[in-house]
């Protein structure tokens, strides 16, 4: 792996229970864990998006501050 690049594909199977297994190399370049809580975020045209529910509670918190004028600097 390229540690500069910034695309990335792999390939995965859905299970019949609706699971899939995300990559080794996947959860290594994000940083994924066993037991983290993932978001799925979706978008019929662009397809799916999965992010960690911890980072994406972090930004959405930073994104109500900055509407409501709070600075924590």
């Amino acid at each position: 792996m390229n540690k500069e690049q910034d695309k990335f594909i792999w390939t995965t199977k859905l299970t019949s229970k609706g699971q899939i297994v995300l990559p080794k190399q996947a959860r290594e370049v994000f940083g994924f864990k066993e037991g983290d809580t993932l978001i799925l975020l979706g978008d019929l045209q662009r397809g799916i998006a999965i992010a960690k529910y911890d980072d994406y509670l972090k930004f959405a918190e930073e994104i109500f501050k900055a509407k409501n004028g709070v600075n924590n600097d």
